[in-house]
């Protein structure tokens, strides 16, 4: 699926991503949600990890607007140590459970989503308009955030129920 473009479509993709990811995990009960995959690691625990991301993008957008260093993905890791990063917040919301998990990410989104209704155009869209974000635009980064992170979390949540791991 290409990437947005404009504002309008941001949004709309971004609704309709959750509204996807929403349905699928509302009827998920918690001894499922909970139940550990061979890698040890849960729905809870993934829909955990798309609530965390979006906290860790407007960490980004702050730092960005005040002038201070933006530390991508997160300070003390690089990209290629994500993995190592999912450990440890999977370790420090060890003891979240399925009910906080969702209004987590339910939060997030409705944090997210007013984000993308009072930012103006121009400001998602113009190339080089922060430097933390390369080649991307503001934008693209709210689109990686939000509706990217909850397509993929309900892809494998998915293909989770379908091989009965969860």
């Amino acid at each position: 699926m290409p990437a947005a473009t404009n504002r309008a479509d941001l949004i709309a993709v971004t609704e309709k991503e959750y509204a996807r990811l929403a349905t699928l995990i509302g009827g998920i009960p918690a001894d499922m949600a909970l139940r550990k995959a061979e890698d040890d690691t849960s729905i809870k625990d993934i829909v955990a990890h798309r609530a965390n991301w979006i906290g860790l993008f407007f960490g980004w957008v702050a730092a960005g607007r005040a002038g201070d260093p933006v530390h991508l993905p997160v300070e003390g890791y690089k990209w290629s140590e994500l993995p190592a990063y999912s450990r440890a917040l999977r370790a420090a919301q060890r003891d979240l459970g399925w009910d906080a998990a969702r209004a987590g990410l339910a939060d997030a989104h409705d944090r997210l989503m007013r984000f993308l209704e009072e930012t103006p155009e121009a400001e998602l869209y113009t190339p080089g308009r922060y430097a933390w974000t390369g080649k991307w635009t503001l934008g693209r980064y709210a689109e990686a955030a939000g509706a990217s992170h909850y397509r993929s979390a309900a892809r494998v949540i998915r293909g989770w129920m379908r091989a009965g791991a969860a």
